[in-house]
């Protein structure tokens, strides 16, 4: 039986790329779920051109976003077996999202990220600090979790269930990096994939301003060191 898979993508002022990833999107998956975060330009009617289910979240904050999608699928059946999240910045690549869900398919793995290699990545798609940013967190996780996490990649997929053990609660920056932790916390099996990436459409809300980069980088380093602490 085909696993039911929905997908949640965050957007804020997407108008221009969020069409293009909504049609990119396999067509085994069940719903795509659009979370306006207070767009003011057409994104939101572009998604629903596109076919998706567009809810707003007024709340600045790319977990606000992420945790409108989930409370609208807790809400609404069939519930998934699988959740997969995605920017709506067309810098992921969402045809290669049968790609990420297989191991979950095939393997029974509970997680799978896309890692964001440099030999998939399209020059300039990351910036210096979203790189050095990586590679710090990544290797703390090493030191203090013994992950093999590489990226902490936006498009990554996970069993319904197992997301909602979760708790997930970070309502900005650090969600990525929350659930890789409380993943790995947890005990769940996981497996990181190599994905491509491309420069994206418009300007980055984190990576564009140093504002964003410094907010983002600290709210990681902060889940990292709390996790740490807990032991």
């Amino acid at each position: 039986m085909n696993p039911l898979i929905k997908v949640i993508i965050p957007a804020y002022n997407e108008e221009d790329s969020i069409g293009k990833v909504i049609r990119d999107i396999p067509a085994t998956v069940t719903e795509v779920i659009v979370v306006s975060n207070n767009s003011t330009d057409s994104t939101e009617v572009r998604a629903k051109e596109a076919g998706a289910t567009v809810l707003q979240e007024q709340r600045k904050g790319y977990g606000y976003a992420c945790l409108k999608g989930m409370h609208y699928i807790a809400s609404n059946e069939p519930l998934p077996n699988i959740v997969v999240f995605l920017d709506g910045d067309y810098s992921d690549y969402p045809e290669e999202l049968t790609k990420l869900v297989a191991p979950i398919v095939e393997d029974d793995i509970d997680f799978v990220v896309g890692a964001r290699v440099p030999e998939l990545r399209e020059a300039g798609s990351m910036t210096g600090p979203q790189i050095f940013g990586n590679w710090l967190a990544t290797t703390l996780m090493k030191v203090f979790f013994r992950s093999r996490f590489t990226d902490l990649g936006p498009f990554r997929a996970i069993k319904y269930d197992k997301l909602l053990t979760l708790n997930m609660e970070d309502k900005t920056y650090g969600w990525t990096v929350e659930m890789q932790l409380k993943a790995l916390k947890k005990k769940y099996s996981y497996r990181e994939l190599p994905v491509k990436y491309r420069n994206r459409i418009g300007v980055s809300k984190v990576s564009g301003t140093v504002k964003g980069a410094i907010f983002a980088g600290v709210k990681i380093l902060g889940w990292i060191f709390k996790y740490s602490i807990k032991g």
